[in-house]
Formats: structure tokens, C-alpha cells, sequence
């Protein structure tokens, strides 16, 4: 199995110079916890992610407020992507070194075309490999440290 198998195609994206609050409503209308975002919505190149939980701890908690744009307040580099092709094993792997539940996709030059989710694997995977998703798991809930940004 590979990560095009298995990943959400052509994901809902952000662009860097959108607002907090923009950012925070699409991820409550779809449903989602992160957003890949991009310099561009026409060309969707990945410059970082956006999680719910950035936008708590990085902008909410210090008083930031919801006219923050994006790239004051994502992920940037170094980022953790993955090809269409990138083999199953090799997902689970980079998302326990990194402890990430989410992983964009991206294609050779570097635009997004989908995301892997944590979910992702124990819906497709866990059936037939509940000892890979349960290594995952427990790789991706490990006590990380805290980065805060001022």
C-alpha cells in the first residue's frame, strides 16, 4: 500500500496570507485539525501547516488576534512530506519520528495534492495491521516538547 492509497486527494488548503480566523473556519466546515498551507491557491505550493492547536497555543493563548494571518503562526520548515508514492511502511514511520497525525502529500514540485491522517491508517490499515497502527500510535503520543513563539 502506498500513502495515494490511503490519503485524502486534493485536500481543503490555506493560503499564507489568509487570517486566523479564515483558516479556523475552514477547518471547522470541513472537519479538520490541520491545513497544508500554501503560497498560492492557484498553484497550491506547500510553505507549512496549520493545526487547530497552533492556532490555540500560538496565537489564542498570547493574545493574537483572529486578524492574524497564517504565516505568522504555522509550521514552516523543516516539513514533513511524503510523495504519492511513499510505501505505507515508510508513512507510519516518518508520522512516529516526527510525532505528527497528519502528513501532506506532495508532488515533484512541491504542491500539495493530498494528506495522510493518522485516521487514515487505522480505518484502511488497522483492520489487517492493528500492531502497525498501534506502533503508530504510541510513536505519535510520546511527550514531546514545547516550542513556544512569542
Amino acid at each position: 500500500m502506498i500513502a495515494r492509497e490511503l490519503m485524502t486527494g486534493y485536500p481543503a488548503v490555506v493560503a499564507a496570507d489568509e487570517t486566523l480566523s479564515a483558516a479556523a473556519d475552514l477547518m471547522r466546515t470541513r472537519g479538520v485539525g490541520m491545513l497544508p498551507v500554501v503560497e498560492g491557491l492557484a498553484n497550491r505550493t506547500l510553505v507549512g501547516v496549520i493545526t487547530d492547536r497552533d492556532i490555540v497555543v500560538r496565537s489564542v493563548a498570547l493574545r493574537h488576534g483572529p486578524s492574524a494571518k497564517v504565516r505568522e503562526h504555522m509550521s514552516r520548515e523543516p516539513l514533513v512530506t511524503v510523495s504519492a508514492t511513499t510505501p505505507l511502511e515508510d508513512v507510519a514511520a516518518l508520522m512516529r519520528q516526527y510525532q505528527v497525525r497528519r502528513l501532506p502529500v506532495v508532488d515533484a514540485k512541491g504542491c500539495v495534492v493530498g494528506v495522510v491522517a493518522q485516521a487514515d491508517l487505522a480505518l484502511s490499515v488497522g483492520p489487517r495491521d492493528p500492531l502497525l497502527v498501534e506502533q503508530l500510535l504510541e510513536g505519535i503520543s510520546r511527550r514531546g516538547a514545547l516550542v513556544a513563539r512569542a
